[in-house]
């Protein structure tokens, strides 16, 4: 009996310390907790620019009696059409497709010779893009598609547009937090969202004295940045 007497006295004791030291601020902790919330926004960032390079291909097309003589009438040709692609100042010429084929006849019954054709991509300042042009078409190029208008410094204007998504997606985050009585912490996560290849963005009047104007016009270059910031 003495010793559950003693036992109870001891739990008792144990409890008023307790109240006296204070037992831990559940709600406290839990406010603590809260101030480590964050926000996640999106932002979107974009660059615009105007075009500086041009890509376009050159084919002659060439018909024989026979395929060696349509084959060899087109290597002529298209001798011709790459000296003066090169003498107009065209980089990075390169093959793209060579293909012979019969050509049959108004009836369809027969063979009436054949057909070769070979085609080459070439790359230009976009400036010089009209004058190529006519250089392959005056040396007998009579397959011509083009051009394909871009940057040469597509990544650096990528880099810009990732740069103002970033800083979008901070302002953005700064109205939410000041909305809900916090302050905005550091960044903790960042995704990147991706972006789009340079598109026609505003087309600019432009004259050319040239027999084929080109008008490069503005593209616009974007990216889409996920960014998550602490609360304070």
């Amino acid at each position: 009996m003495k010793r559950l007497l003693l036992a109870a006295a001891a739990l008792f004791a144990l409890v008023a310390l307790a109240g006296a030291v204070g037992l831990p601020d559940l709600a406290g902790a839990q406010d603590a907790d809260n101030e480590s919330d964050f926000v996640t926004v999106t932002g979107v960032g974009s660059v615009e620019s105007t075009p500086n390079e041009s890509q376009m291909s050159f084919g002659v097309e060439s018909r024989g009696v026979t395929a060696k003589a349509a084959i060899a009438a087109n290597a002529d040709a298209m001798r011709r059409v790459i000296n003066a692609l090169r003498q107009a100042g065209a980089r990075e010429l390169a093959t793209q497709w060579v293909s012979v084929y019969p050509v049959s006849t108004a009836d369809g019954g027969g063979i009436d010779g054949y057909s070769a054709s070979n085609s080459v991509s070439a790359v230009t300042d976009a400036d010089d893009a009209a004058a190529l042009i006519d250089a392959a078409a005056e040396a007998g190029a009579n397959q011509i598609s083009g051009p394909g208008l871009s940057s040469r410094n597509v990544e650096e204007l990528y880099r810009q547009a990732l740069a103002e998504a970033v800083d979008q997606a901070r302002e953005r985050a700064r109205v939410l937090a000041n909305a809900s009585g916090r302050g905005l912490g550091e960044i903790s996560a960042v995704v990147e969202g991706g972006g789009s290849s340079p598109i026609p963005y505003a087309e600019r009047a432009a004259t050319d004295a040239a027999a084929m104007p080109i008008v490069p016009g503005e593209q616009e270059t974007s990216a889409t940045v996920t960014v998550t910031f602490d609360l304070r």
